[in-house]
């Protein structure tokens, strides 16, 4: 199949973030057991989404991944011009939820295999294709805990998110939470008989800012910018009415953290901070949302100089965006980031990705399967 037409079947799944996936999953599942690659997919505990973990060649040597999410965000944007889950091409551009992030390098990766098949690998290529990437990079590490039942430890692996083809050696980490202070309504005329739960929020949102302020005096790292992590609040709900003591309200807040910080670490004093309101006769929930550590590659890493022989262009220091190549990278195999299509395009109304753009990937990876096969 063309590559074009890969990605026209491809986007035509839903496969939105926190949904079921199985069509999606069964579709590739299928098309890669016809070229004879070595498929197992991975069920993930919440039931009805899974992982999808491929390899071609000899699985008992060290190889390379290439890892993409199956899972888009959701195209409810009313200025979509056309279905977003239906391919719509218009000149270079094929318009559709996920073409840049990233069913475009899935299904470079995907058109890519029947040369990649005819050759005599002497290392495996395999392809680790995740679910719920969008909802904090959470269906990824069930993959990654089953690589050594699955494959030799890899020697790397190409994360395909959208990068204009040029590779990236790092990226933030990122940790999320929803924090929920429960109090007790009363009239506001009264307020000795209540719980505010909006006042004892306003102190753990005062400790959030105080942390945030605190981290711009470092440890820097110059590759970002800004160049130190940041901690911030982004979402406060609470109340019902202003005669009415509020018995509700959360917050959801993040932190980034530079290479060598860790993420839920950040967070750890607020999480303190809330604990702390338990005597005062509050009910606190902490909810973690996410935790992906940052992705810190080696300028003169082996896999660093295959993508600059492979792209013919110099690897990008960093992004700010994050993506699963700090888990792998966690687990003691090299990544980088490297797929067709910009950043800059997803997550709204018309994504797109160039034919250029798919055609340029998929000639990378195929070049790729003959450095495996040498």
């Amino acid at each position: 199949m063309k590559t074009e037409e890969i990605l026209a079947r491809l986007i035509s799944f839903p496969s939105v973030v926190g949904t079921a996936n199985h069509e999606i999953v069964d579709w590739i599942r299928s098309y890669l057991a016809e070229l004879g690659a070595k498929v197992s997919v991975l069920p993930g505990p919440e039931g009805d989404r899974s992982n999808l973990f491929a390899s071609l060649g000899p699985v008992d040597r060290p190889g390379i991944i290439l890892s993409g999410h199956m899972d888009v965000v959701p195209a409810a944007e009313p200025t979509w011009n056309s279905d977003p889950f239906t391919l719509r091409h218009e000149g270079e551009r094929l318009y559709g939820r996920g073409t840049s992030d990233m069913k475009g390098f899935l299904a470079c990766a995907l058109a890519a295999l029947p040369a990649i098949a005819s050759l005599p690998l002497s290392q495996p290529l395999h392809l680790a294709f995740s679910y719920d990437e969008e909802a904090g990079c959470r269906g990824v590490p069930h993959l990654i805990s089953r690589l050594p039942d699955l494959c030799a430890k890899p020697e790397g692996c190409i994360v395909g998110e959208p990068s204009g083809l040029r590779a990236i050696r790092a990226h933030k980490g990122k940790a999320a939470a929803r924090i929920e202070i429960v109090g007790r309504a009363g009239h506001s005329s009264r307020p000795d008989l209540g719980l505010n739960a909006i006042h004892a929020m306003a102190e753990i949102v005062g400790e959030a800012v105080r942390s945030a302020a605190a981290l711009m005096a470092g440890p820097f790292d110059g590759n970002f910018e800004p160049p130190y992590s940041s901690l911030q609040v982004g979402t406060i709900a609470g109340g019902q009415a202003v005669n009415i003591i509020p018995d509700r309200c959360t917050i959801e807040l993040e932190a980034r953290a530079v290479a060598g910080v860790d993420p839920a670490g950040l967070l750890s004093g607020i999480e303190a901070k809330l604990q702390s309101l338990a005597g005062r006769g509050f009910k606190a929930r902490w909810e973690s949302l996410s935790s992906y550590p940052a992705l810190s590659l080696r300028e003169d890493a082996p896999l660093a100089a295959l993508l600059h022989d492979l792209t013919g262009k110099e690897p990008l220091a960093a992004v700010s965006y994050g993506t699963e190549a700090g888990l792998y990278q966690a687990a003691g195999i090299d990544a980088i980031i490297c797929g067709p299509g910009d950043i800059a395009r997803a997550h709204k109304a018309d994504e797109y990705l160039e034919i250029g753009e798919l055609a340029a990937c998929r000639t990378m990876i195929e070049a790729l399967g003959r450095r495996l096969g040498a």
